[in-house]
């Protein structure tokens, strides 16, 4: 056990404060729209963290581990090409503002109203398979996470019976996201994933100092600099040999932000939770943020894991971590991939921030299996029973089919884990089983909502070229190895082989991009030489209704209206969405300025040396780091502020049974 007392007591009293405040929601989500949108309540700020923490569960980290132990600093170089994508997402409002002036308590009840009831319904039920496929193995990463780093047994004596330990913690970690989710719904979920984010961000920042502070430079550097060719841990231009995480894996990684935005369900009550579409733009607004700064912890974690692991000053204390690594992975790559990290953090961290750490991932973990939860088991509902139904339920016998729902998905993800054997990197499995909806679904909420010819026949074309391009990637990337040596003769050779080229060329990142490209194209060649669709866009996004209400004079537009800062930024905000936007720019700037010149530096056998790299990245690094406490502190201002505004807008909402999420029934919210 590397846990001592004071760890244990942090670790409780984090877990404490959690239960209070979930249980302080749950006299808000009597309704439905309490119990799935939080009754359209909360502010920029809320929303911001909260839904960033949502998204930032323990596999999300590990995961983003496994890429910083491979490919360190140049992720983040080549991470800049993101930069245009998150430019356009921060000023337009990009899908996220557009849905929400449709009022739709979920994207399928948007489906039904953009196309079709069939076709809502069938969205549904492809969006829950492929939320409950992409959800299966998250409580077994995050145990095995736990097990690792806390050094739990293999096994634990409970009254008298020896019970293994990897599903014990499994199912205390479900049974704990399960009691929230059902106190107070997306009221419980937000408001305690706000305080999970404001606690874990300041933990990550600090654990960030830490490591600078007490792990010598000399020794990073030294782990750095001895990467083998091709794989650079400093320059953006040696990544010859990386297969996963090359610039090939960024490009398309900033193509998918803009195509999947809002696609992906697995957080789909944040959509709708925001106090009108403003507001959840500026909370998209501000979510670039994370990625820039507060996720520098992805960077600096993995370095010191990887310096403490292959620098001889550490040998002596690493050997132990070295062993553990070989006993638990077995030889699976993917698996020692997934430990290495918990269990040389288990050996590197002092008593005190261990708990800190402990309690902190344990947070991340909550945030994302409420999350998760909540959305797949209402999704279920919402969009697949109800629909079939074909009428509403009572508030009370709706809220229990809800919950029933949300337990099955707990259960399912308890034993697919258990089950399971993952055969990739963690971020290729979630891209490929993300795939099955988000790859056609990208191209039916992006045409839908901004194109009057998309229609119903083009939706459910690039719908069914998503699901069939990402499951036949599923099935490729993860035939078990004695199930493709068991092919190794007969009629099925050629499978065999099919699937080996694939794994040596392809990654799950690819052949998910391949589905939303195909699906894309579908969509346009459907919807152009098929039959003509005219749909009132307006009457969709309640645009005469807005008008009437915030009806303004006409003028000439400012140029900063022509960038997309319309006359809803107001005041502060059109600082805060200066300010936001100017960071990626300047990267972004920095990125196609720089990058060109390197190349002509290695074309005239004079490339910038990795000890200069190594020197940038170092300044670079506490300057992050000090942008992310200033970050930290601004947001959590203005999260507690939010919340308290949420409850006071809780108290005064008035309770509308018809607001069900029902296409039968208005949509109900400000716009």
């Amino acid at each position: 056990m590397n846990m001592v007392t004071i760890d244990w007591v942090i670790v409780l009293t984090f877990l404490a404060v959690l239960f209070v405040a979930g249980h302080a929601t749950s006299s808000h989500a009597r309704t439905v729209s309490g119990f799935l949108a939080a009754n359209r309540c909360a502010g920029r700020y809320l929303v911001t963290v909260a839904y960033n923490m949502a998204q930032v569960g323990v596999i999300t980290l590990v995961w983003y581990f496994q890429v910083g132990y491979d490919v360190g600093f140049t992720q983040m170089w080549w991470g800049y090409l993101e930069g245009p994508a998150m430019i356009f997402l921060a000023i337009s409002g990009w899908v996220i503002y557009r849905f929400r002036q449709t009022r739709a308590l979920t994207l399928a009840q948007f489906f039904e109203a953009r196309y079709s009831k069939r076709f809502r319904i069938f969205s549904g039920m492809v969006a829950f398979g492929s939320g409950l496929l992409n959800y299966g193995i998250f409580p077994g990463v995050t145990a095995r996470f736990f097990i690792a780093v806390c050094g739990f047994p293999e096994a634990v004596s409970v009254a008298g019976l020896s019970l293994p330990t990897f599903p014990l913690v499994m199912a205390i970690l479900l049974m704990i996201a399960l009691y929230l989710v059902f106190a107070g719904g997306q009221i419980a979920v937000m408001v305690t994933d706000f305080l999970q984010g404001v606690f874990c961000n300041g933990v990550f920042i600090f654990l960030c100092f830490w490591f600078m502070c007490t792990i010598p430079w000399p020794a990073m550097q030294g782990a750095m600099l001895s990467m083998p060719e091709g794989t650079s841990f400093v320059n953006p231009l040696g990544l010859s040999g990386e297969k996963n995480f090359d610039i090939f894996y960024w490009l398309i990684s900033a193509f998918i932000i803009l195509y999947s935005a809002r696609a992906w369900q697995g957080d789909s009550g944040y959509n709708a939770a925001p106090l009108n579409a403003h507001e959840a733009r500026m909370a998209q607004l501000l979510s670039g943020w994370r990625w820039r700064v507060l996720m520098l912890v992805t960077i600096i974690v993995p370095l010191a894991v990887r310096t403490f692991l292959t620098q001889p000053e550490f040998a002596p204390q690493a050997e132990a971590v070295h062993q553990a690594i070989a006993q638990t992975a077995g030889g699976n790559e993917a698996l020692a991939a997934e430990m290495r990290t918990p269990l040389a953090l288990a050996v590197m961290l002092p008593a005190g921030l261990l708990g800190l750490l402990v309690a902190a991932m344990l947070g991340a973990a909550v945030s994302t299996d409420e999350t998760y939860l909540h959305s797949w088991g209402s999704i279920f509902v919402q969009d697949v029973i109800l629909p079939l139904r074909g009428k509403p339920l009572p508030p009370r016998q709706h809220l229990l089919l809800l919950k029933i729902s949300i337990f099955f998905v707990a259960v399912f993800a308890f034993c697919f884990s258990l089950w399971f054997e993952l055969g990739e990197y963690i971020a290729m499995f979630g891209a490929l089983t993300a795939g099955i909806f988000v790859g056609g679904a990208g191209a039916a909420i992006i045409g839908g909502l901004y194109w009057r010819r998309g229609s119903l026949q083009a939706a459910w074309a690039t719908m069914a070229v998503g699901i069939t391009i990402s499951v036949w990637g599923i099935t490729m990337m993860n035939l078990p190895n004695r199930v493709l040596d068991s092919m190794e003769s007969g009629a099925f050779n050629f499978v065999r082989e099919h699937c080996l080229w694939l794994r040596g060329n392809m990654t799950g990142m690819t052949i998910s991009f391949v589905a939303m490209a195909a699906s894309l194209v579908t969509y346009f060649l459907v919807s152009v030489l098929g039959p003509r669709t005219d749909f009132d866009l307006d009457k969709l996004l309640h645009r005469k209704a807005a008008a009437r209400d915030t009806a303004e004079p006409e003028g000439r537009r400012s140029w900063l209206e022509h960038l997309g800062f319309d006359r809803e930024f107001k005041g502060s905000d059109r600082i805060i969405a200066a300010v936001t936007v100017a960071w990626p720019l300047f990267w972004t700037i920095v990125l196609l300025a720089v990058t060109p010149y390197l190349w002509w530096r290695q074309s005239q056998n004079d490339p910038v040396s990795d000890l200069a790299w190594a020197d940038y990245w170092q300044v670079w690094t506490w300057g992050i780091l000090w942008v992310s406490v200033g970050v930290w502190v601004w947001w959590t201002i203005g999260g507690f502020r939010d919340l308290w505004r949420l409850f006071q807008r809780l108290r005064a909402y008035r309770d509308d049974a018809t607001d069900d999420g029902s296409v039968t029934h208005e949509p109900k919210g400000s716009p």
